[in-house]
């Protein structure tokens, strides 16, 4: 039996940033539910020219791996800062807090991890990243 599912991220999922008081600067739109998704987590996300994600964040158990689409920025993986540009792949183990800012041109992502089974097992961290 064939088992699929296509969506287009833009249209058939929401924006979950102005829920959170995270837009304009930030939009997230996590597709596990309408992606069917049992084995893993899907999200897109962008960030406006020169954002910053207003918090950090690290997992109990799962790794994520992030694949940037569009633009280029920095990204802090616990004390190291690292530049990401289109189609870098920053796979990040999950004690490891992680937080994006964009570039002058913004930044576009995807990141890939575990499924949502009812229990976040992520820790956010509000200003974590601040200059």
């Amino acid at each position: 039996m064939t088992d699929f599912t296509i969506k287009n991220l833009k249209r058939d999922v929401d924006d979950a940033a102005p829920k959170f008081g995270m837009a304009p600067d930030v939009e997230a739109r996590f597709a596990n539910k309408e992606m069917e998704a049992s084995r893993l987590g899907l999200s897109y996300q962008r960030l406006a020219p020169s954002a910053r994600m207003p918090f950090g964040h690290k997992h109990a158990a799962q790794e994520e791996v992030y694949v940037i689409l569009e633009g280029s920025g920095r990204v802090k993986l616990d004390d190291e800062v690292r530049d990401v540009a289109e189609w870098d792949a920053v796979r990040v183990g999950p004690d490891t807090v992680r937080c994006f800012e964009a570039g002058p041109d913004g930044l576009a992502l995807l990141a890939v991890g575990a499924p949502f089974r009812g229990a976040n097992d992520a820790e956010l961290i509000p200003g974590w990243w601040s200059d």
